[in-house]
């Protein structure tokens, strides 16, 4: 049984695995530009941010019904429940849909099908974050987020993703304030690509309570004791680190040292289709690259929860935090 966990930084358009997307773009008659699966999975080799992203928006183009949706949803939700993901806060692109003529209903209404009935099916918690692309204009994403409004009973946050160089945190100060009037919990990508100053611009001019990514941070020892004494998440994804170059090898990864500072860091998968690995993937991979050892890994669980969304249900958290302490780690094969 895998060590439970929950996960905080996931991209549901990322989980599209190639098998997945091929059979929705026979039953949406979508052409897709390569012969077989083997050939998609070929072109998962990425220089950087912008190469990833040019696919990732290219694939979206299979999602098109609610049914698409609800089938991409309770896919990722299966292969989280085999890791031990107990609770999942999901991350969705509507601007990305939008644009190609699928309206926010549709997206919203098929992700709900199969999270709506996410802990009865897989056993799995969720939460829905809306998040803006930075790349685009501050007013698509006041505009995003006011055709969100009809759907706020199925959205409890927002965030900030897509290309960050260039796209500073500032240029989302109003619509991060109109969603703060509106009871929404506020997250944002910052420090993954962008430097440090990304990260305290996110925390000072958006509010935000948790930072993806974010781990830039340890060039600025001001910023890292900062975060360390506010006790600010910081949703890290190794695989997704490599994959993208922010860090050469694994073994290079921060990880070590900045759970060495005290800062609340947590392990998640970010486009684990694209990236090699879901959530349980990149714990184990850190382990044997990093020589993390299991008390570093009940922290990594422990943080998880700590760091979720679910202030609203003290009682489930605590439940999640009791499996994590009493879980018996099996022998290293």
């Amino acid at each position: 049984m895998p060590l439970p966990k929950a996960e905080l930084h996931l991209h549901i358009e990322g989980t599209l695995e190639p098998e997945l997307a091929f059979a929705l773009a026979a039953r949406n008659g979508v052409p897709l530009p390569y012969a077989h699966t083997d050939e998609l999975r070929k072109a998962y080799q990425f220089d950087d941010l912008q190469s990833f992203l040019n696919l990732y928006y290219e694939l979206m183009a299979v999602l098109r019904t609610e049914q698409d949706f609800e089938d991409l949803a309770n896919a990722y939700l299966a292969r989280a429940a085999a890791q031990g993901v107990r609770h999942a806060e999901i991350f969705f692109d509507p601007q990305a849909h939008i644009a190609r003529g699928v309206a926010m209903g549709t997206v919203v209404e098929g992700l709900w099908r199969a999270l709506g009935r996410s802990t009865e099916n897989h056993g799995v918690s969720t939460q829905l974050i809306m998040c803006f692309l930075r790349d685009e204009s501050a007013e698509s994403a006041l505009e995003t987020l006011e055709a969100a409004k009809p759907y706020l009973d199925r959205i409890i946050g927002i965030g900030l993703d897509s290309a960050e160089v260039g796209h500073p945190p500032v240029k989302f100060r109003e619509v991060y304030e109109a969603a703060a009037a509106l009871g929404l919990r506020r997250v944002a990508h910052a420090g993954e690509e962008g430097p440090p100053e990304y990260i305290t611009e996110a925390l000072d001019v958006l509010g935000v309570e948790r930072i993806d990514h974010g781990l830039r941070c340890m060039e600025d020892d001001a910023l890292v004791e900062r975060l360390v004494r506010e006790r600010v998440p910081l949703t890290l994804c190794p695989l997704s680190n490599v994959r993208l170059r922010a860090v050469d090898v694994l073994a290079e990864h921060p990880l070590p040292a900045m759970l060495d500072a005290g800062l609340l860091c947590t392990v998640n998968s970010d486009d684990p289709a694209y990236f090699g690995g879901y959530v349980a993937d990149n714990f184990h991979a850190v382990r044997d690259a990093l020589g993390l050892d299991q008390e570093r890994m009940r922290e990594l669980a422990r943080n998880s929860f700590v760091a979720s969304f679910l202030e609203h249900d003290e009682e489930r958290r605590a439940r999640y935090l009791a499996e994590v302490e009493a879980y018996d780690f099996p022998g290293r094969p």
